[in-house]
């Protein structure tokens, strides 16, 4: 059996309205040192959005998102943040910030299948 995998992943969440501090978990991050990998996938449910905040620019939204992901790939179109090391782009997205898009505090974990890990905690926390 081989060594286990130390991971850490954050949820990602919307939040609205940012004073009122509610929110919906919308996408998962999550980064392994030893795989050198940062996996993150993200869903938007329209419904649950339009009942939590109708005023909501979903499209918007969703672009925000799409260059969440394009940092956590390390692609070009990720601009210059893209750019940085594995570690270093796992700890931009997930910095505390105080705007409609926010991750969870990084939880660590250990694993034998980082992919397998990924799919479990986005059914569970996301979908």
């Amino acid at each position: 059996m081989q060594e286990p995998h130390l991971y850490e992943y954050s949820v990602i969440r919307v939040v609205p309205r940012v004073d009122r501090e509610e929110f919906l978990n919308v996408g998962i991050i999550l980064f392994c040192k030893r795989a050198k990998m940062i996996r993150m996938r993200f869903h938007l449910n329209k419904e649950k959005l339009a009942l939590f905040a109708s005023d909501l620019d979903v499209d918007q939204l969703r672009l925000n998102l799409m260059a969440f992901e394009k940092i956590s790939l390390g692609i070009k179109e990720g601009g210059p943040i893209a750019q940085f090391d594995v570690p270093e782009r796992f700890r931009w997205l997930t910095a505390i910030r105080s705007s409609v898009i926010q991750t969870s505090r990084p939880h660590p974990g250990l694993c034998q299948d980082v992919n397998q890990t990924f799919d479990r905690l986005f059914a569970d926390l996301v979908l």
